[in-house]
């Protein structure tokens, strides 16, 4: 499901209820390992979970090593959790039950930044949903193999 190039969202069903799933995603910690762009490395800071207005950092590479920060800009316990990063574009999680798991839906929202052409031109458009479905694949294999 693509709106834009500019805000993409991609939707898996995961084996997990809406709580299990939200407690991981509010772990930067456990980012590196549901990443599905192969750049996010480690989480900086203390490890505390993401509330409102959190702000954290994650350790990065992308063909060089970076630091990039967020901050929690939406937050709605086992619902909906977003973090805008420090250029404005938003990564969002959303939660639904469903029966025997949850729908769990990515978004990638660049739409309100301003020089939109530069992650064109770094090939983010083309990337990021297919780094969004291997990510949603990961998250659903991390649960899959807990229930085991």
């Amino acid at each position: 499901m693509n709106q834009s190039p500019f805000l993409q969202t991609r939707s898996r069903f995961v084996d997990a209820t809406p709580h299990e799933v939200f407690e991981l995603l509010r772990d930067p910690s456990m980012h590196p390992l549901i990443d599905g762009s192969g750049t996010v490395r480690a989480a900086l800071g203390k490890g505390d979970k993401l509330m409102p207005g959190s702000e954290f950092g994650m350790q990065m590479r992308m063909g060089v090593p970076y630091r990039i920060s967020n901050t929690v800009v939406e937050f709605d316990q086992d619902t909906l959790l977003a973090w805008r990063h420090f250029s404005g574009h938003r990564w969002r999680y959303e939660l639904e039950p469903s029966e025997g798991g949850t729908l769990v839906s990515e978004t990638w929202d660049a739409s309100r930044l301003r020089h939109k052409w530069v992650l064109r031109l770094l090939g983010y458009t083309r990337t990021t949903g297919p780094n969004m479905e291997r990510t949603l694949e990961r998250l659903a294999a991390h649960f899959a193999e807990n229930k085991k």
